[in-house]
């Protein structure tokens, strides 16, 4: 039986924890996401990675938690998730021909313990000069209104950038395995050995 839990109902995650080929089950978080007044990034998304964890670690004691969380940080800015057209599009062309970080937040809950770690994972993306068309096409089709950055670079969104830098790719799409097997490590569970 599993012991690994991931406290996100994304199914990008999902196919990101696949990966590492350890058995887990999947639960959906219902958390508040709205950031406290003087809130900084950091601080936001280890909030938020833990909160997801918290909500669902009471339903799986015996369990190691994951949550992660993502923000889009831009010229002082820190964004979420768009949630309809006109926000993604308009987040878009802020985005276009500049430079935007991703933050996503990471944490594991030990439910046996009652242990926790938190960590974050940053990734840069440079996006390309966009014309108006091409970001209403891209929304059009993509539909990244749950996406923080409004792209979703499983799909579509790899045509909308020029270049990336950081650690980790999969910080793009919320969920740092590189980051997360050095904690998974830690917990007693390797993906290439016999974990407890």
């Amino acid at each position: 039986m599993s012991r690994l839990v991931l406290a996100s109902s994304s199914r990008y995650r999902r196919q990101l924890l696949d990966r590492l080929g350890l058995p887990y089950v999947w639960s959906s978080p219902d958390i508040d996401e709205t950031r406290r007044p003087g809130e900084d990034a950091e601080s936001l998304a280890h909030r938020l990675a833990l909160s997801k964890a918290q909500a669902v670690s009471v339903d799986y004691p015996g369990h190691l938690i994951i949550g992660s969380d993502q923000l889009a940080l831009f010229d002082g800015d820190i964004l979420g998730k768009p949630g309809d057209f006109d926000t993604a599009c308009a987040n878009l062309r802020r985005f276009s021909g500049h430079k935007v970080s991703f933050m996503t937040g990471l944490a594991l809950i030990d439910t046996r313990s009652g242990r926790h770690r938190v960590v974050h994972d940053t990734y840069h993306v440079w996006f390309r000069a966009l014309s108006d068309e091409e970001i209403e096409d891209y929304v059009s089709r993509d539909q990244p209104y749950d996406s923080s950055g409004s792209f979703r670079m499983e799909g579509l969104g790899i045509a909308l950038f020029e270049r990336f830098e950081g650690n980790d790719p999969n910080t793009l799409i919320g969920l740092p395995l590189i980051r997360l097997c050095e904690l998974l490590r830690e917990a007693g569970v390797n993906p290439l050995g016999q974990g407890s």
